[in-house]
């Protein structure tokens, strides 16, 4: 799945976050659940039935950040956000997050056989989120089979890089590597 390019039009939101310290995960999480709560920008959002839609918002301290809709059955696929930490809520609709409770190695391998109880899965339902630090590897799923969802999301530093990974049973396979020049 490829990433469209992000909305010409940067959309403001307020920051918690000092302008000289680096947002911390504390700092995202409460970015995520005020923006979250203006109605009238999660309004704005186009939504199209046929995939995700987004638009780029003004972060706290640099950060970058994503207001983003799902459509009925859509999600992101298993990647990790690299060497940044970030926070997402949602703002309308229910999303699950299916993530790994370890720490992988970040270079080096392309295959990793998982073991036994290291998944988590969590529906994070309106007003619902969690902030995660480097390298957390998840999916981000709409399960609905009729309803838009719509979250808020941020990251800092600004994502460097998404790894890619594809996931049968307990194997993790590295598929890809992007950075934020494939998603101009």
């Amino acid at each position: 799945m490829s990433v469209p390019a992000p909305a010409p039009a940067a959309v403001s939101a307020a920051s918690s976050a000092s302008s000289t310290a680096a947002p911390t995960q504390a700092d995202l999480f409460d970015f995520v659940r005020r923006t979250a709560t203006d109605q009238d920008l999660i309004a704005s959002l186009p939504l199209d039935p046929e995939g995700r839609t987004w638009v780029r918002l003004e972060g706290p301290g640099g950060s970058e950040a994503w207001l983003i809709g799902w459509p009925p059955g859509s999600g992101t696929g298993w990647h990790d956000h690299a060497n940044s930490v970030g926070a997402f809520l949602t703002a309308s609709g229910t999303l699950t997050e299916n993530s790994l409770a370890a720490r992988l190695p970040t270079d080096g391998w392309k295959t990793l056989e998982l073991s036994e109880g290291f998944d988590r899965a969590r529906r994070l339902g309106t007003g619902q989120g969690r902030a995660f630090g480097r390298h957390h590897v998840h999916e981000v799923l709409n399960e609905s089979p009729t309803e838009h969802a719509v979250s808020v999301h941020a990251y800092y530093p600004p994502l460097p890089q998404i790894r890619r990974y594809s996931r049968t049973g307990p194997l993790l396979r590295l598929e890809s590597v992007e950075r934020p020049e494939d998603w101009q």
